[in-house]
């Protein structure tokens, strides 16, 4: 079997500049990144966009039925079919409580049995955002706390999808919301390979 894994590693940085930082989840900055062990070529700016992470939710139920949420996106200029998710709020924070928090806050639903899927990287060329991905199941109402819904939050529909429904709509290309599909596609690859 071949090695086939990501492996870390870390390039010199000679210098790092800030373009904006809000101290809310986004922050831009410039690197001047140089390839190591090549001290004859140039120094080459990165832009990097920080971002501390996030946690998506593929909640299923009893009827094998999707939690989707219908939500408004403004860069997107469209209302996308979504699943419940949300920002990693501090360095540290455990990706799976996160899971919990949001499908808590934005569906006031909490599960029995949590599932690690996938984790992956939103788009590594200028992101450093890592997506992690959680199936639950044996899902009960749960009180939502102090916790309360505005901007498109406030506006959310929710809608249960058969899986095999949304697996058809994300494979037509009729629900594009890349953690949507990279969630579905990963239960979908498991239960083929568990011969469900």
């Amino acid at each position: 079997m071949s090695d086939v894994r990501d492996v870390p590693e870390s390039w010199p940085v000679e210098s790092s500049a800030d373009l904006h930082r809000d101290g809310w989840v986004l922050a831009l900055r410039s690197d001047r990144v140089r390839r190591p062990g090549d001290h004859d070529e140039a120094a080459f700016r990165r832009l990097v966009v920080e971002h501390p992470g996030a946690a998506v939710v593929l909640a299923v139920d009893e009827q094998d039925r999707v939690l989707c949420i219908r939500q408004y996106r403004h860069p997107a200029q469209a209302r996308l079919v979504e699943l419940p998710a949300g920002v990693i709020d501090h360095p540290g924070e455990d990706p799976e409580q996160v899971a919990r928090r949001e499908l808590r806050e934005e569906a006031a639903l909490q599960a029995e049995r949590w599932t690690h899927l996938l984790s992956t990287w939103s788009s590594p060329g200028y992101s450093a955002e890592k997506i992690h991905y959680y199936l639950a199941e044996g899902l009960a109402t749960a009180d939502r706390g102090d916790f309360v819904l505005q901007h498109e939050e406030a506006d959310l529909e929710e809608v249960w999808v058969p899986f095999e429904e949304l697996v058809d709509a994300v494979l037509a290309g009729a629900v594009a919301d890349g953690p949507v599909v990279q969630a579905v596609l990963a239960l979908q690859v498991r239960r083929d390979r568990a011969g469900r």
